[in-house]
Parts: structure tokens; C-alpha cells; sequence
């Protein structure tokens, strides 16, 4: 009698966690936009009652979990390319649209080294963080500055790689990394604004950031939501909360 009590509490526990899980928004957002999406599912959630889970990697591998059938509703990338990507494949229910554009930055801790162009060839500084530029937007586009400066075969070997931005970060907090390059959106999150020094790096001398969401298939008892939520990335609201992260709008 105990074993099928267990049982049937198992069961019912499984469902109760499908079911949650269900209610829920599964947004796969670039690691760029970690604090600004935050702020932003908040906002929903006050407006529609709406909870979001937020899964956080690089656009790369979340456009190859997506293809692999990862079951999300919606994809928040770092550029316009990998959404596209997703498109073609077959998995969007709408076209993307440009929800921002990001701004790349150098960051350091050290106070010995206040960032900049000039210090990345700095005899000090042995690592020099980006994230990768396979499958991250603004890794590509800081390996693009170092070639318009013609820095990448003199400082190529202080270069480490983070997976995504997040790693990246994590590089330069940790003190692995004296100086890096990430997004803007970092710098000026609440949780890390007053952490170290930072630099802006000139947007000309680097393809746009064209930060990009597109609407997934997902499930049809989610796909109203999915859709409020991808017409509410357009909103003054999340325009604002953007706008506060350093990001450029449409």
C-alpha cells in the first residue's frame, strides 16, 4: 500500500512540475542580455501575469538547441544572422524583427590598466578576454576591432575565449583576464555598474549589433503569450528598461 501511495505522489508531483512548467514562457536570450531580460520579463509579468523562464547562452548554441528541437517559444539572439538562421530551418512562426542595438565595451578591474585600445598591447597584460566569435555576436565583432587596429597577430596570444558573454565576464571578474571585451548591458547592470573600469569602443569600426528576436513554433498553448511577449519587446516600456542598459532602439 506504501509503494503505490509513493507511487501516486511521484506522479502527481511530475505533473504538478509539467504543469508549471507549462504556464511558463521558455526564452532563450543571448548572454548579453541577461540583466536587461530580467528587468524586462518582470515588466511583462506585471502587465499579463505571465511567468518567463529565461535560458541564457550564446546566439550560436541556442540557434543549434533550437534546431535540435529544444523546446523554447521564443529566441532573444545578439544579432539578426542566427534568428535568420533558425527561419530558414523551419522553426519560427514569424519573420525576426530588430529589438536593439548592442554597443561593445572594454572592461578591466584593474585599476593599473584603465581600458583601452592602446593597453591591449600592454606588456602586462597577459589575457585579454572576448567571447568566442563562431557563436557570439560580440566576440565577432571585437575580433573586428582587433583587425581594423591590426592588433590580432601581435596581442593573438594573450586572446582567451569565453563560450558566451557570460564566460567572458566571468574571465574578467575572476581576475583570469586583466581586460575584455563585452557588451555594454553588462557594465551598467545594477549588479555590476560600480564593478572596475570600462571604455567605449567606437560602433563604426565594427558591423552593427543587430540584436534580433524571432517568434518559435513552440507549443500552441503558449504561442498567445509568445506572441505578447515578442510585440512587447517593440513597447515603450521595454524600449525604456533597453535604453537604461545602454542599448540603441529601433
Amino acid at each position: 500500500m506504501k509503494s503505490v501511495l509513493l507511487a501516486v505522489f511521484l506522479l502527481s508531483t511530475i505533473i504538478s512540475c509539467q504543469s508549471q512548467s507549462n504556464n511558463k514562457l521558455s526564452i532563450a536570450t543571448a548572454s548579453n542580455m541577461q540583466y536587461a531580460m530580467e528587468m524586462l520579463v518582470d515588466k511583462f509579468k506585471e502587465k499579463t501575469g505571465m511567468d518567463c523562464d529565461i535560458i541564457l547562452g550564446s546566439s550560436g548554441k541556442l540557434t543549434a538547441q533550437i534546431i535540435e528541437g529544444a523546446p523554447y517559444d521564443l529566441f532573444v539572439s545578439a544579432d539578426i544572422n542566427f534568428p535568420q538562421a533558425v527561419e530558414k530551418a523551419g522553426f519560427a512562426a514569424q519573420s525576426p524583427k530588430i529589438y536593439a542595438y548592442g554597443k561593445l565595451v572594454l572592461w578591466s578591474l584593474d585599476e593599473k590598466y584603465k581600458p583601452s585600445i592602446e593597453q591591449l598591447s600592454n606588456k602586462g597584460i597577459k589575457h585579454i578576454a572576448l567571447a568566442n566569435p563562431k557563436t557570439a555576436p560580440y566576440g565577432k565583432a571585437a575580433m573586428e576591432v582587433l583587425e581594423h587596429f591590426q592588433l590580432n597577430e601581435s596581442i593573438g596570444d594573450k586572446l582567451v575565449y569565453g563560450e558566451s558573454i557570460s564566460q567572458t565576464n566571468q574571465f574578467i571578474l575572476s581576475g583570469s583576464a586583466e581586460i575584455g571585451f563585452t557588451a555594454k548591458s553588462i557594465v551598467l547592470s545594477h549588479q555590476l555598474k560600480n564593478k572596475g573600469y570600462w571604455s567605449d569602443i567606437d560602433s563604426e569600426i565594427h558591423s552593427p549589433i543587430q540584436q534580433a528576436v524571432v517568434l518559435l513554433k513552440g507549443t500552441k498553448e503558449k504561442h498567445d503569450f509568445a506572441l505578447k511577449f515578442y510585440e512587447f519587446l517593440s513597447s515603450k516600456e521595454a524600449k525604456t528598461i533597453l535604453l537604461e542598459y545602454g542599448y540603441d532602439v529601433p
